[in-house]
């Protein structure tokens, strides 16, 4: 008997491999409930469809299976609801559809499987509801509107949900990310179901809107911190509207028009079905939304607090829709929910921010078209698809303190939707890189414009690094801590770590090229290892150590070397006065280290692992821990992200502390760390100040290493906290058992008879309390552990918020503090190299405390008690005065 009656190829085998390749792709068929599924969830996405032949025809198949495939059906709608947003209208429209094909005819409406299924999407609501999911909470809130302005659902249960929101907003201690899903929850509400609302109990209405106007004075003072263009002499938003505010001005607008004017981008397809006047609305079941969980030992409540979100705006009112209109504000937030709800696929949301035209009216976006056949009439809108995904795209990429994504996801997706539309995405890109670079030097955010940087370099790496450097060229002439000149040296070098120094070079004009414009090294990036030179002075001794490394050396019988160099080396070597012999040995072998392991990553820790007796005994104290910072960035000065990975390396290897980079962080020198900072000014009162202050300025290399190292410290905090919070419940399970275990519930473990049973009982119960025990003493030393790494952590906040303080406010000569005015600020084409420092200085302290705002609160007390100490007194418009009113908004104070 033949199994394979297929021909084989010459009479041989070979036909398992092709069977099983069919079975791979061959497909079952769909069941019923799969196919209405499927079909809820691809509505519109056949070119073809035709709003109200394929409504029908979805419906009719919905209304056949919903007897006996309502949870499928429910789920179905759910994930339509909340993945494809966009579809909403039309989810809604085919609800509807069913809704009303089932109560023709029949008397008793209640328990009809519709409103099953509304129920079953009811308690959907209620699943989001108790987990807090907010995005989903507002996108089943679309969904109810439209169902209440085609009357599907009553008007007084969708009111009384928006107005269970509304107790939110009234809340004692409310923070800002509550506050604002809230507030938006209302917004999206009103915005799409305010007319028949506003008709049925206009006081309700205002009274919403009142209170969510309320709620601005917190924004603005949030704000502060947020503004992505941001004057040290002003608090004013300047060229973006923060998110709150935007839908206040939506609202009133709408209140003012008693909700008369409808949004013209939204589809009606609801209008193609007028509902029966005998149609029983559904009621939303009554709901009450949790409290905030202010759990301390929750291992997110501390780390991270929102603020008020502000939107730059790239074009013009007519090219983009502007954020604080009714069409506007629909339409960035549906493309903001695309964005975010797929960031798991870059490519898929690429495609359907391009499709998205068809999912609103026709005439919303120029020569877009809309979904189905074309109307008699398109509304004026007109809106350019492409500046308008740009400009959502990098708006979110520039919300602070972090953007909801991480940044590498919004330069894919604008590289996708180049390679899907490059003729009409790619001059889009262009203009805002242009508007972007504009914006640089005028008061844009010094984080903003670092992330401007990555994503401009990525962007440029996908697409042959080709751009018109020459525009740019004239900027040259600024002096060269101007940010402009800034950004290009960062940009520059992150692309050479995205493909190589001669790559890069050969597609620059001579003029950036030069070495004197400071914008790209002359060398390609590499290690130096100073102390190879047989000209340097402590080549002998550097040598002496180094062949001893190269042999590796046993631990033991390097470190009587080293420690004999401490005490020949200043008999053969006349040292400068502020260097000592055992800061040359820390320097000499940090670099030797380093110069070892320079080959791989895995040659620099195998050497780490090696020689860490070594590198311990030579540096206690943070001072000389700051010598194996100095040294590690003098040898790899021309690649700064290899010097970030070298110390996250020593932190991992605790040959160094956080606080310990933090402190080099401020002492670090122009040069190779020996000599304070010193500033090049025309105000000799200010240089010396400066020089006196002994405190380097933050620029944005700094700042990653500062960052890194309080990142690194909250980890572990956090790390610990989780091992605690397991130990606590193995604790309470292990005493629970062992006091279940003996008679007499409630009896402690220690005071438990264990010999009033058997043998068997008597091993069991000294078994379970040896255990309880065990975990119990884990859990002593796990929460004495966790105590030393806050410790830890207030220590690196500590340093960081002082070296801020001291670097901000001990210069307080007038060229300085010019920057803080606004007749300063107008004259910033004429600053100095000390006024441009102060100012980016300024910006990292701003980022600074928005970041770690949560750790600066749990810590306030602490940190108010040192650093901070008289500066809230300080006279108004200072320096002093400045660094406290950001650290007030920061921590809540006001």
């Amino acid at each position: 008997m033949s199994y394979d009656r297929r021909p084989r190829y010459n009479h041989g085998g070979g036909g398992r491999r092709d069977r099983d390749h069919e079975d791979r792709n061959r497909r079952l068929p769909e069941t019923e409930d799969q196919k209405l599924r499927n079909a809820i969830i691809r509505l519109g996405d056949n070119p073809n469809f035709q709003v109200n032949l394929d409504l029908n025809a979805i419906a009719d198949g919905v209304k056949n299976g919903l007897p006996h495939y309502i949870p499928q059906l429910a789920d179905a709608l759910r994930v339509s609801i909340y993945e494809q947003p966009y579809k909403t209208p039309y989810t809604a429209a085919l609800f509807q559809v069913v809704a009303q094909s089932y109560a023709q005819g029949e008397a008793d409406q209640s328990a009809s499987p519709t409103k099953l299924l509304f129920q079953e999407l009811c308690k959907a609501f209620q699943n989001s509801l108790d987990h807090l999911a907010w995005r989903d909470l507002r996108l089943m809130i679309q969904f109810f509107a439209y169902l209440t302005v085609s009357k599907v659902v009553s008007l007084a249960s969708f009111l009384e949900l928006l107005q269970s929101f509304l107790v939110v907003l009234d809340e004692p201690g409310l923070s800002w990310e509550r506050l604002e899903a809230s507030a938006l929850c209302i917004g999206d509400g009103l915005i799409r179901a305010g007319l028949p609302l506003y008709e049925y109990d206009p006081s309700a209405v205002e009274t919403m809107i009142s209170t969510i106007r309320s709620c601005l004075t917190t924004a603005k003072s949030q704000s502060f911190l947020t503004r992505p263009i941001a004057p040290l002499h002003s608090k004013e938003l300047s060229g973006a509207k923060e998110l709150l505010d935007t839908l206040v001005v939506v609202l009133d607008s709408q209140l003012e028009s008693q909700f008369k004017d409808s949004p013209e981008c939204l589809p009606q397809p609801q209008l193609l079905f007028p509902i029966d006047d005998s149609f029983q609305p559904f009621d939303i079941p009554s709901t009450m939304v949790p409290p905030e969980d202010t759990d301390t030992d929750d291992l997110t409540a501390l780390r991270k607090i929102m603020m008020p979100r502000v939107a730059l705006r790239f074009f013009d009112a007519d090219t983009t829709p502007p954020p604080n209109s009714l069409d506007g504000y629909i339409i960035r937030g549906c493309m903001i929910d695309t964005i975010n709800i797929f960031e798991v696929n870059r490519k898929e949301c690429a495609r359907l921010l391009l499709e998205l035209p068809k999912w609103f009216a026709w005439g919303t976006f120029k020569d877009m078209k809309g979904l189905g056949a074309e109307p008699d009439s398109l509304v004026d809108l007109e809106y350019m698809l492409e500046m308008t995904l740009l400009e959502v795209l990098l708006s979110e990429l520039a919300i602070l303190p972090t953007s909801s994504a991480p940044s590498i996801y919004y330069a894919a997706v604008i590289s996708e939707l180049c390679k899907l539309s490059a003729k009409s995405v790619g001059p889009a890109v262009g203009k805002s890189i242009r508007k972007f670079y504009s914006w640089i030097g005028e008061g844009l955010d010094v984080e903003i414009i670092r992330r401007f940087a990555e994503w401009f370099a990525v962007h440029m790496s996908n697409f042959g690094f080709n751009w018109v450097w020459h525009e740019w060229v004239p900027d040259l002439e600024r002096p060269r801590p101007h940010p402009k000149r800034q950004f290009m040296k960062h940009a520059l070098e992150l692309e050479i770590r995205l493909a190589y120094h001669e790559r890069i070079a050969k597609n620059l004009p001579e003029a950036l090229v030069d070495p004197d414009a400071g914008c790209l090294s002359e060398a390609a990036p590499g290690p130096e290892f100073e102390y190879d030179s047989p000209q340097h002075p402590y080549h002998e001794p550097a040598e002496t150590l180094h062949n001893l490394f190269r042999n590796r050396t046993a631990v033991d019988g390097i470190i009587p070397v080293a420690t004999a160099l401490r005490t020949s080396l200043p008999e053969s070597i006349e040292l400068p006065a502020h260097l000592t012999a055992s800061s040359v040995v820390r320097s000499i072998t940090m670099q030797i280290l380093l110069h070892v392991g320079s080959r791989s990553m895995s040659h620099l820790l195998n050497a780490i692992e090696r020689y860490l007796p070594l590198m311990r005994s030579l540096a206690t104290t943070s001072e000389e821990k700051e010598d194996y910072c100095r040294a590690a960035s003098r040898f790899w000065r021309r690649n700064s992200q290899m010097v970030g990975i070298v110390f996250d390396k020593l932190m991992q290897y605790q040959i160094v502390d956080p606080g310990d980079i933090i402190a080099w962080s401020f002492h670090r020198s122009d040069a190779d760390g020996d000599t304070p900072v010193k500033v090049e000014s025309s105000d000799e009162a200010a240089a010396e100040s400066s020089a006196a202050s002994d405190t380097a300025m933050i620029d944005v290399h700094a700042w990653s290493l500062l960052k890194a190292a309080l990142d690194k410290a909250i980890g572990r905090v956090a790390i610990a906290q989780g091992k605690v919070l397991t130990l606590r419940k193995d604790d309470e399970d292990a005493k629970a058992k062992a006091m279940m275990a003996v008679p007499g519930a409630g009896v402690e473990v220690e005071e438990m008879d264990l010999d009033t049973e058997g043998d068997g009982g008597r091993k069991k119960n000294k078994h379970l309390a040896a255990r309880s025990a065990e975990i119990s003493e884990s859990l002593a030393n796990a929460e004495k552990a966790l105590r030393v790494l806050q410790g830890e952590e207030r220590d690196a906040l500590a340093k960081a918020l002082g070296g801020f303080v001291k670097a901000l406010t001990t210069d307080t000569s007038s060229e300085a503090t010019a920057i803080l005015t606004k007749d300063g600020w107008d004259g910033r084409d004429e600053w100095t190299k000390v006024q441009w420092e102060h100012w980016e200085t300024w910006g990292w302290y701003r980022h600074f405390a928005r970041s770690y705002a949560a750790q600066l609160r749990a810590n306030q007390r602490t940190l108010e008690a040192v650093p901070l100490v008289g500066l809230a007194s300080a006279e108004e418009g200072s320096t002093k005065k400045l660094v406290w009113d950001i650290w007030a908004v920061a921590v809540g104070r006001v």
